[in-house]
């Protein structure tokens, strides 16, 4: 087999301007199938695709698997590890989009399926492949700023008036809010950099009227190795903060602003259209240094391809996931724990609460 057959499950933001451009631009996949109960997503799929197969729901998909060899689960919340097992039990390699489940629990007996399964299950944290983000894990790879002691991420937004939807109007069963949404990426980001989270202190509220989930959030990590990351995702934050701040002993780095391959893959641009892709404008590098003359630092560029090249190889070739789902695992705890941290006004440990009050970090 040179090529794998595609079936995306969920036609929405993420079905397609993430998956399905990424999934046509790799050569060693083919976008074979989307599956969307909306006729106007369907016809989108039909002129973005020419030659897809559109079904209507995800039981028409699994009645006839044929030509389908990984299918992407970009469906809400709530149904991720319930599709994710029945296309394993078809079968098929998986890729989750984040969250990987809504309870520790439910992705737990996902994982210990497809290990039972021998099936290749992925989880698509495509934030890893950010050039700001990939230039982070250089610097702190080379020890470039010396041990760090203290990393600073964000994902903020001046968004006012809601948008409507799940995300804003669901409940913990639905997995909605920002904590689950823009807070997996910067928990997955903190986790990857700095290894496990030995505690938990988190702040959640709901600001704008009429949504009834978390749309503005802070988070603290202590990491086993010492480590302390602070994590801020908001939907109303009129100022904005940069990025990326990451202090160590010897020098520090911070990047404002945000990856541009989002906004390209809105535009309508693709990986191999011939522009360049990932590639930060230098007026919006970094800086890196100590003192009062930190230096511009170049932006490493943005690889968003590289996940869905990736898991074309670890099915065709045997080579290992882009995403590890145990470290899908892991986020999905801390995020649980912070959950219980907000609701008590308490630091979490991962083997409990402590009891204890928390800084008050807003």
């Amino acid at each position: 087999m040179s090529s794998l057959g595609v079936a995306i499950i969920g036609y929405g933001l993420a079905g397609a301007v993430f998956h399905a451009p990424l999934v046509a631009a790799e050569p060693r996949l083919r976008l074979a199938a989307v599956v969307t109960g909306s006729a106007q997503r369907a016809e989108q799929a039909r002129q973005e695709h020419p030659g897809v197969r559109v079904l209507p729901d995800a039981d028409s998909l699994f009645a006839d698997m044929s030509g389908i060899d990984l299918v992407v689960v970009a469906a809400p919340n709530r149904v991720h590890a319930e599709l994710a097992r029945r296309a394993l039990a078809a079968g098929a390699a998986v890729v989750v989009d984040k969250p990987f489940a809504v309870t520790v629990a439910e992705a737990e007996d996902l994982l210990r399926y497809a290990r039972g399964a021998g099936g290749v299950l992925t989880v698509f944290q495509n934030r890893r492949w950010d050039g700001d983000f990939r230039t982070v894990r250089r610097l702190v790879a080379e020890d470039a700023l010396g041990p760090v002691r203290r990393f600073e991420s964000r994902f903020q937004r001046w968004r006012p008036v809601p948008k409507g939807g799940w995300r804003e109007l669901g409940g913990p069963a639905d997995a909605a809010g920002i904590l689950y949404d823009l807070g997996s990426h910067l928990v997955d980001q903190a986790l990857t950099l700095f290894g496990p989270a030995a505690s938990v202190y988190c702040e959640l509220a709901h600001r704008r009227p009429g949504v009834s989930t978390d749309d503005d959030m802070f988070l603290a990590l202590t990491h086993t190795g010492g480590v302390h990351s602070h994590l801020w995702a908001s939907a109303v934050a009129p100022l904005l903060g940069p990025r990326f701040r990451v202090l160590g002993d010897r020098a520090g780095y911070e990047v404002h602003g945000l990856d541009p391959q989002e906004a390209a893959l809105r535009a309508g641009h693709r990986p191999g259209d011939g522009t360049p892709w990932g590639e930060a404008d230098e007026a919006d590098y970094g800086v890196l240094g100590a003192g009062d003359d930190p230096a511009p630092y170049p932006t490493l560029p943005g690889d968003y391809p590289a996940f869905y090249a990736a898991t074309a190889a670890a099915v065709l070739d045997g080579a290992p996931v882009p995403v590890d789902p145990a470290d899908a695992l892991a986020g999905l705890r801390v995020l649980e724990a912070a959950r219980e941290s907000a609701a008590k006004g308490v630091i979490v440990s991962l083997g409990g609460a402590s009891g204890s009050a928390g800084p008050g970090l807003w």
